[in-house]
């Protein structure tokens, strides 16, 4: 029989031990989650963090993810525009060409790495995922517009203007930016697209470029 002086040690010895067990259940759920949960959980708080702005933990949570899915495009890809925003070009390049190895036509990481491309000088392979890219997204306006202002530089001039023409068939509004799409106009502007909008939708969705 317990005695009334035991009773409070008794009850603080139970609240122990039931706290104990609601870490160990705790603990459990969380080691029971699989790879891919945890990966897609990193993944989402990455984009959250990106979204407000906060790239250092959203890097740091785009990691994580790699940890348990080490060739998840999405991640890569997001670590990409992350160093492409910071001008670290080397860095940038490697994530996109990583998250290309896991997916070859994952159409808004061949999109950036041809704008790093066209960046560093290598017009030769930057038309080369260009041409990729407007096959994969033909109704893209961006893409025809800056793969036929790189062949105008490149001087081939017959293919430019179809792809510019494309471009403005798309989009009209490239032609008061761009004057006449015809073979002889020189179009001013050098290939200078805006970055794909970062963080991508979701780590199911097919990311779009805004």
């Amino acid at each position: 029989m317990i005695s009334a002086t035991d009773r409070p040690s008794l009850s603080r010895m139970l609240a122990r031990t039931f706290l104990v067990a609601l870490l160990v259940v705790g603990v459990v759920a969380c080691s029971s989650k699989s790879d891919a949960q945890q990966a897609s959980d990193a993944l989402q708080a990455g984009l959250q963090s990106q979204a407000a702005g906060k790239l250092d933990e959203a890097a740091t949570s785009y990691k994580e993810c790699l940890k348990h899915d080490q060739t998840n495009k999405y991640c890569l890809y997001d670590l990409g525009t992350i160093a492409q925003s910071k001008k670290s070009t080397f860095e940038a390049e490697n994530y996109f060409r990583l998250a290309l190895a896991s997916d070859p036509n994952f159409a808004v990481a061949i999109f950036n790495l041809a704008i790093l491309r066209t960046q560093a000088g290598a017009p030769t392979e930057a038309i080369t995922l260009y041409q990729q890219y407007v096959g994969l997204m033909p109704n893209d306006a961006a893409g025809h517009l800056n793969l036929g202002l790189l062949l105008n530089q490149t001087g081939d001039t017959t293919a430019g203007a179809a792809q510019i023409a494309e471009a403005v068939r798309l989009d009209p509004t490239y032609s008061s930016r761009l004057g006449s799409p015809a073979p002889s106009a020189s179009p001013s502007p050098s290939p200078s697209p805006t970055e794909t909008p970062s963080p991508s939708p979701s780590p199911t969705a097919s990311p779009t470029k805004k």
